[in-house]
């Protein structure tokens, strides 16, 4: 059974690890804002990646897959607040203070982790394809395993990027902070642009 629980945990790095909405969001975090904000961030985005993973595991894509109109919903909705969150990076001052980060409050947090997380469509597509697909291959017991190691490489994953990047985030000035902001936020639009093609795609 061990060997199911590593095969998660395998897989589950593969999952997280590809910069997407969810790491350029801890990053981001981790570089500008102090330790304690760092570290609520990637707790609450572990969290909520964990329980996306267990519903893609149990049954999501079934979902998507019988109900178009759901899907269709979620590229919309997911898409324009993808674009909205780019906006905010790009919008975004530089802070160099070490208190606790006043800007959002701890709702606010889990509302923007929640949001980068289950409103994000291609995490729900795709988690739903690939950790549905490894679900119906599986006994039972073993599918317990499974799904377990794919959550503890989910914390393992956050938590570790987290550390890195508050660890050296002293050799960054805040030009290049800004810089990272802007970035990370152009990507973001582009890839809620994106989906918001592919939303007018699927409604022609």
């Amino acid at each position: 059974m061990i060997g199911y629980l590593i095969q998660g945990f395998m897989l589950g790095l593969a999952y997280v690890a590809p910069i997407g909405m969810q790491n350029l969001y801890v990053i981001n975090t981790a570089i500008s804002k102090d330790r304690v904000r760092a570290y609520q961030v990637a707790f609450i985005t572990s969290f909520f990646d964990i329980s996306l993973a267990i519903a893609c595991f149990f049954g999501m894509g079934v979902l998507m897959e019988k109900s178009q109109m759901l899907r269709g919903v979620i590229l919309l909705i997911g898409s324009l607040v993808v674009i909205y969150i780019g906006i905010g990076f790009i919008r975004s001052k530089v802070e160099t203070r070490n208190d606790v980060d006043v800007n959002k409050s701890l709702i606010q947090v889990v509302i923007t982790c929640f949001t980068v997380t289950w409103m994000n469509p291609q995490a729900l597509i795709d988690g739903s394809l690939l950790l549905g697909g490894f679900r119906a291959s599986l006994p039972i017991e073993a599918s317990k395993m499974f799904i377990m190691g794919v959550c503890l490489a989910s914390l393992s994953w956050f938590t570790g990027v987290t550390t890195i990047v508050s660890i050296f985030r002293n050799n960054f000035n805040n030009k290049v902070i800004q810089w990272i902001n802007i970035i990370c936020g152009g990507i973001i639009i582009y890839y809620g642009l994106k989906l918001l093609y592919t939303f007018v795609q699927m409604i022609r």
